[in-house]
């Protein structure tokens, strides 16, 4: 999977600069420079970093952040919030929104490139939970009381692509029990439809599994994931 940044400020002369230093770090950015534009965005897309401005028209940096981290696909984003306000209350704020660290405006350039450095393992952790391994395994969903068989075409550590002859709206929870090659047992959990494709094609988010189920899963899967 790609690297790619998000930049959401109204100040072109510091997206300028944040976007030079993603770029030597070989990340690709998307900037934005109005704030309303990027709640769908944010909804239809993956990133590996987010530079969110804290002071803009709503949505502000903080509601995106609040966005990022209620959503399935950017909710492990490292979030740096960018800020004129060193006041310890708006640091405060910024963190409870779901903000992973602080950038003061003036933007610095050594403190910027410090801080993409800082965030590279972050971005690799969250690469490799998100890279899909093309895998055919059984899988049983269970939908309001109702057992639904499937087969996975790939999946990941956070999730699952599924073949079904029946389809669940998207938002739906459902039970799910995955079974891997010759695996004793299979993986139980609780899961999300996030999203279709076509008639017979369903992705589900693995947002529930118990720290035993995820060791399992990631038993399994890690040695698939290149450079993992």
């Amino acid at each position: 999977m790609e690297k790619r940044a998000i930049i959401v400020d109204d100040e072109p002369a510091t997206c300028e600069l944040i976007e030079k230093v993603l770029t030597s770090a070989g990340i690709e950015s998307l900037t934005v420079t109005k704030s309303e534009e990027a709640p769908e965005i944010l909804r239809s897309g993956r990133f590996a970093v987010a530079f969110l401005d804290y002071h803009m028209n709503f949505p502000d940096g903080r509601a995106l952040a609040r966005q990022m981290r209620a959503s399935g696909s950017n909710r492990r984003t490292p979030i740096v919030m960018i800020s004129d306000d060193q006041r310890p209350r708006a640091v405060s704020e910024g963190f409870e929104a779901g903000a992973s660290f602080f950038l003061y405006k003036p933007v610095d350039k050594e403190r910027l490139q410090r801080l993409v450095r800082a965030t590279q393992a972050s971005i690799e952790n969250g690469l490799r939970r998100t890279r899909r391994v093309d895998l055919k395994s059984r899988v049983n969903i269970r939908f309001r009381g109702q057992e639904i068989e499937g087969e996975t075409i790939n999946l990941s550590l956070e999730g699952m692509l599924i073949r079904t002859p029946r389809m669940v709206p998207i938002g739906s929870s459902v039970e799910v029990s995955l079974q891997l090659g010759k695996v004793e047992r299979p993986i139980l959990g609780v899961g999300s439809v996030v999203r279709m494709h076509g008639r017979e094609e369903m992705g589900i988010h693995l947002g529930r599994l118990t720290l035993e189920e995820s060791q399992r899963l990631q038993e399994y899967l890690l040695p698939m994931i290149p450079g993992a």
